[in-house]
């Protein structure tokens, strides 16, 4: 209610209604604003307990941050019922949403001062770094058991490690291994906070502690090498041009006319959009959108387009690379278009480009560009790209798949893993 559609170009009919709506939606900005500057003032207090650097920070352990979380599916039916698909599977989505919470839930004790009630720190998530699945063992009927706790310190910045079982007889098997990159700020949420250093306690913290360097080596690389900053490789230049001529039309002697090879398919038509209201609901302290909420929707459109696209229910493989590039504020227009960018045999490749504008505006800006790798019953079509920019993205969502690091042959098929 109180949403005036000033989108592409849409007009209320009768001027006296198209007020009342603007006024009522003012009313309820209103509303907002207040509550979110009284927030914002009892933050402001907090100021003071931030540390001016990292040295002053006591040092912590991995078993600091550690914690455990059970969703008790099997025995509580009203939570189960916001977890169930129409297909009695897990909802995937809701999933990402309770990983990002944990997220920032474990940074929160890793960096927690007894001394303080409340935190003078802002956590929010940064990147999603991957997210594998170790089998297709997702029933709405057994209890679920994420665990958490920080693997990787920075100045600024914390790697968390996250898995998720569940239960199968007496025993919790392993369902998925995520890594989440969170980052500290002041309490107002305007610039960086110090997090406390990490010490390890036995050679496989320390062996974590290594890997988190060489992720962020690895995550500094591939931004490098970007498509967006690069010219794609010999090799890369190399499939675009043979893609390219395996779509000429022999019957004619030029680069214009293009035909599909067999069981083919043009990027172009592999499209699905969504558009999303901001609500209130999934705000935050800083009145913005939750993390958690954009990730599901941006997967749920995902699968769609991959069940569309394949013919058959798809299951996910691997997330990974989602950047947080800037906040979604509530009360924003939430656009998000999904595309095949790159198959291979089963797998699905989908690219989910997330952007915003204002109510007052029709400025668009990119907020999160997603990755997500499907899985299908059955063999699916090639996508064939038609224009450079269709290329550049076929390119980007090769690597994206050859990025995977699970051996996803030896899912097994009890339950798939849905929207």
């Amino acid at each position: 209610a109180g949403v005036v559609p000033l989108s592409h170009g849409g007009r209320v009919s009768k001027p006296f209604h198209q007020l009342n709506q603007l006024l009522l939606f003012a009313e309820v900005l209103l509303f907002l604003l207040r509550d979110h500057v009284k927030a914002m003032e009892e933050r402001k207090l907090l100021h003071s307990f931030l540390a001016m650097s990292q040295k002053a920070l006591p040092p912590r352990k991995m078993k600091d941050s550690y914690i455990e979380v059970l969703l008790p599916l099997g025995s509580e039916p009203e939570l189960r019922e916001k977890y169930l698909t129409v297909q009695n599977t897990v909802r995937f989505g809701r999933i990402l949403e309770d990983l990002d919470s944990l997220g920032v839930l474990v940074c929160y004790m890793h960096t927690r001062n007894p001394s303080v009630k409340m935190s003078p720190l802002s956590i929010v998530t940064a990147l999603v770094d991957k997210i594998d699945m170790c089998k297709r063992s997702l029933s709405p009927e057994q209890d679920i058991k994420l665990t958490g706790h920080v693997s990787w310190v920075g100045m600024t910045s914390m790697e968390v490690k996250m898995k998720m079982y569940q239960l199968h007889g007496d025993e919790f098997c392993p369902v998925l291994d995520a890594t989440f990159v969170m980052v500290a700020r002041d309490s107002e949420n305007k610039g960086p906070a110090f997090v406390n250093p990490l010490i390890p306690e036995n050679p496989e913290e320390e062996a974590l502690i290594r890997q988190g360097e060489l992720n962020k080596g690895r995550r500094i690389a591939f931004s490098s090498a970007s498509l967006l900053k690069m010219a794609p490789n010999a090799e890369e230049r190399n499939t675009i041009h043979d893609m390219f001529l395996n779509t000429l039309d022999p019957k004619t002697i030029s680069f214009q006319s293009r035909i599909l090879p067999p069981k083919a398919v043009w990027m172009e038509s592999t499209k699905l959009k969504s558009l999303d209201i901001c609500h209130p609901q999934e705000r935050n302290i800083f009145n913005r959108i939750f993390g958690g909420f954009l990730m599901r929707k941006a997967y749920e459109l995902g699968w769609a387009t991959a069940c569309s696209f394949g013919g058959s229910r798809p299951f996910v493989v691997t997330v990974d690379d989602i950047m947080f590039q800037r906040p979604v504020e509530v009360g924003s227009l939430l656009f998000l278009s999904s595309q095949v960018c790159f198959t291979q045999n089963n797998y699905i490749q989908v690219r989910v480009h997330s952007e915003v504008a204002s109510l007052e505006s029709h400025e668009h800006m990119t907020t999160n560009v997603f990755h997500f790798t499907f899985m299908s019953e059955k063999e699916v079509p090639l996508v064939f790209p038609r224009t450079y920019g269709e290329s550049m993205l076929y390119l980007d969502g090769q690597r994206h798949f050859n990025s995977m690091t699970i051996p996803v042959v030896t899912l097994k098929k009890d339950y798939p893993v849905e929207s």
